[in-house]
């Protein structure tokens, strides 16, 4: 029962502990801030796994900050969460989330890898300016 709660919360790193070290390190002052902070670690670690082939260093980073970020929208303050902002950062959450699949697919395949790198970086630029509308 204990391990049903635990992996049902949505705020547990179970599966992804390292996303745990990436929120650690991305901290800020409150959690739109920690957001934003993991949102320009994801794109500089995107950048980085451009031109690689399969889990390498950078995409197994980049995976674990993923789910770093995706938790992190547990941080918020309940009123940040009543905005109109906030539900257009969920909305950010939600399309990353179709487009970090669609990358897991293509991790093998040039040039669909770094198509799909530009368009997360792309979209992590979009959700980042979002945020900034939440403070």
């Amino acid at each position: 029962m204990a391990l049903t709660l635990t992996t049902v919360s949505g705020c547990s790193y179970l599966f992804y502990p390292r996303a745990g070290d990436y929120v650690t390190q991305a901290k800020g002052a409150n959690g739109v801030e920690t957001m934003t902070n993991l949102t320009s670690m994801m794109e500089a670690t995107a950048s980085r796994a451009k031109g690689g082939k399969g889990v390498d260093s950078a995409f197994d980073d980049l995976h674990n900050q993923f789910h770093a970020l995706d938790e992190s929208f547990c941080g918020v303050t309940d009123a940040q969460s009543k905005t109109p902002a906030y539900a257009l950062a969920v909305t950010h959450k939600k399309e990353l989330g179709a487009i970090f699949r669609r990358l897991w697919k293509f991790k093998d395949d040039q040039p669909q890898r770094d198509q799909h790198l530009d368009l997360l970086m792309a979209e992590l630029k979009e959700l980042r300016e979002t945020l900034h509308a939440i403070k």
